[in-house]
C-alpha cells in the first residue's frame, strides 16, 4: 500500500474514494458470483486510543443501524431487481436519490479486479450515508456517520436471500480509511482523492494523488472520475480515458468538458442513471471534509474530557478549565472554518448539474417563511448562496459533547455578528452574514437560542 494516496493499491495505482477499501494483497476478484468473505473482528487501535468512543462495539446511532432494525421487525423490505439487485430498493429505503450517482474508475474497494473505465464504481449519497455498487459483484459497500462512533462502515451481500443483514466492518476498511494508517492517533474518515489513471484504473504519469477538498482548485479535481454537467470555460481532470502516459500527452481537455451524459464514454445501461454529476461531486467533497472534522473533534474531545474528569452533565464551554480550552480549540476551529468554507476555491465559470441533483439537493432544506435555505446553491463563484454549511443542522454536530457543541455554536455566532474579525472570514460579506443570521433564527433552534442569549432582540423563529 502506498500511503501517500491514503487508499487502495492496485497494480501500483490507486485513488481514494468514499467506500470500504482494503489492501490489494488481501483482495480477490469475486466476479464469479462467489460470496464475499465475512467481516473480520479484531482488536482495534481505536479502542486503546479512544476508550470513551468504544469504536469496536456495536454502532446504533446511524441510518444503517436504524434500517437493520426495521428490516428485522419487518417494517421495511428490500426488493431484489435485475442486475443491480437490492441497490435501488436500498437507496429508496435510505432516502438517497439516484441523481446523486457519481462514477469512479480507479481501482479501489475490495473488488479491485472488477473496476476499470468500462465498469466504474457507482456511489450514491445523502447528507450522512454513502452507498457504493459495482457490476459483477455480490457486495454493496456502505459508509455512514454514527453520532457516537463517527465514520462507520458496512457491507451487504447483494444476492437474493430471505434475511438481509447489513454487516459492520472494522479492521479491513480502516486499513485505508484512517488518518494515520492505524499507527495511533488517527480517526476513521471519508476520503475523496484525485489522481490520473488509465482505462484499466491504474495510475499513470508521475503525479501523486491528492485529497480533494473545498480548497482544491477545479482544474486539479476528479482524476479517475467520470464527470457530467457544465463547468463553463473551466477544465478538470475527469473523463480522461487513455491507455498510457504517452496518450495523456495528446489529451484535449475541451473535448471531455461539459458533457450532459456519459453516452459514448461508458455503457451506462447497468447503472441507475447515465450521469456522474459535477454538482454531486462538489457536494460530496464538502461533506467529506466537514464529516472528517466532526469525527476528529468528537473522538479527541470526548477523550480529553473523559481523561480530565469533566462530568458528563457539563453543558457549557465556560464551565471547562482554561487548560482544556487551549487543548480543544485546535479541534473545534478547523470544523468552524470548514462550515464557513474558509479557503474554499472559487469558480471562474458557472457550474450546472446534468442529473437533477441540484434540484433534489435544494428541496431537502429547512426554509424560512420567505423561502430561504442554507441549501440554496450558488454555483457561479462558490457552492452555496449562503456560505454556512447545511451540515450545521446535522445529528453528528448536535451529538458533539455539550460544551464542545456550545463552543462551536458560539464561534458561529462570533463570526456572523462580527465579534470575530479574523481575516479568514473576509469572504463573508455583510449581506451574507445578515442573511445567514436570519435563516438560523428561523430554522435552527439551538443557534437561535445562542443568538438570543447574546441579544434578546436577535432571537426568533422556531
Amino acid at each position: 500500500m502506498r500511503k501517500e494516496f491514503n487508499s487502495l493499491a492496485g497494480s501500483g495505482a490507486m485513488v481514494a474514494v468514499v467506500g470500504c477499501a482494503l489492501l490489494a494483497s488481501a483482495s480477490q476478484a469475486y466476479a464469479d458470483g462467489s460470496s464475499f468473505p465475512p467481516p473480520v473482528r479484531s482488536q482495534l487501535r481505536y479502542d486503546a486510543d479512544y476508550p470513551t468512543i468504544a469504536y469496536g462495539e456495536k454502532a446504533t446511532q446511524n441510518a444503517i443501524a436504524r434500517l437493520q432494525e426495521k428490516l428485522d421487525r419487518g417494517e421495511v423490505t428490500l426488493k431484489f431487481e435485475g442486475n443491480r439487485g437490492y441497490l435501488d430498493s436500498l437507496l429508496a429505503a435510505l432516502g438517497i436519490d439516484k441523481s446523486s450517482q457519481i462514477l469512479v474508475y480507479s481501482k479501489t474497494s475490495l473488488q479491485i479486479h472488477v473496476i476499470d473505465a468500462s465498469t466504474p464504481r457507482a456511489i450514491y449519497f445523502n447528507d450522512h450515508t454513502y452507498v457504493a455498487w459495482l457490476q459483477n459483484s455480490d457486495m454493496i459497500e456502505i459508509m455512514t456517520m454514527d453520532d457516537q462512533r463517527g465514520t462507520v462502515f458496512y457491507s451487504m451481500t447483494n444476492r437474493e436471500r430471505p434475511k438481509l443483514t447489513l454487516d459492520r466492518e472494522t479492521s479491513r476498511c480502516l486499513t485505508c480509511h484512517d488518518t494515520y494508517s492505524m499507527a495511533g492517533g488517527g480517526v476513521p474518515r471519508f476520503m475523496v482523492m484525485s489522481v490520473l489513471v488509465n482505462t484499466e484504473g491504474q495510475r499513470i504519469g508521475s503525479e501523486i494523488g491528492a485529497e480533494t477538498t473545498d480548497a482544491s482548485p477545479i482544474p486539479e479535481r476528479w482524476g479517475g472520475w467520470f464527470v457530467t454537467g457544465d463547468v463553463g470555460k473551466q477544465t478538470h481532470k475527469g473523463n480522461i480515458l487513455v491507455r498510457s502516459a504517452a496518450e495523456l500527452a495528446n489529451d484535449k481537455p475541451e473535448s471531455r468538458m461539459n458533457l450532459s451524459t456519459l453516452e459514448g464514454l461508458v455503457d451506462t445501461k447497468p447503472y441507475a442513471t447515465n450521469t456522474s454529476d459535477v454538482v454531486a461531486l462538489l457536494v460530496l467533497e464538502h461533506q467529506a471534509t466537514v464529516h472528517n472534522f466532526v469525527t476528529r473533534a468528537s473522538f479527541k474531545s470526548r477523550t480529553l474530557l473523559g481523561r480530565s474528569g469533566v462530568p458528563e452533565t457539563t453543558q457549557r464551554w465556560s464551565e471547562l478549565p482554561p487548560e482544556l480550552h487551549k487543548r480543544l480549540r485546535p479541534l473545534t476551529e478547523p470544523l468552524v472554518r470548514a462550515l464557513f468554507f474558509v479557503n474554499a476555491a472559487t469558480y471562474s465559470s458557472e457550474i450546472k448539474s446534468s442529473s437533477g441533483f441540484d434540484k433534489w439537493f435544494e428541496e431537502q432544506g429547512k426554509r424560512t417563511r420567505d423561502g430561504r435555505s442554507l441549501r440554496e446553491l450558488d454555483l457561479k463563484t462558490r457552492l452555496l448562496r449562503y456560505p454556512l454549511s447545511y451540515l450545521v443542522y446535522s445529528d453528528e454536530i448536535r451529538a458533539l459533547p455539550a460544551p464542545v457543541r456550545d463552543h462551536v455554536f458560539n464561534r458561529i455566532a462570533d463570526v456572523l455578528t462580527g465579534q470575530d474579525r479574523d481575516q479568514a472570514f473576509n469572504h463573508l460579506s455583510a449581506e451574507d452574514r445578515t442573511a445567514i443570521l436570519q435563516i438560523l433564527k428561523e430554522t435552527h433552534p439551538e443557534l437561535s437560542a445562542v443568538l438570543r442569549e447574546r441579544d434578546p432582540g436577535m432571537g426568533g423563529g422556531s
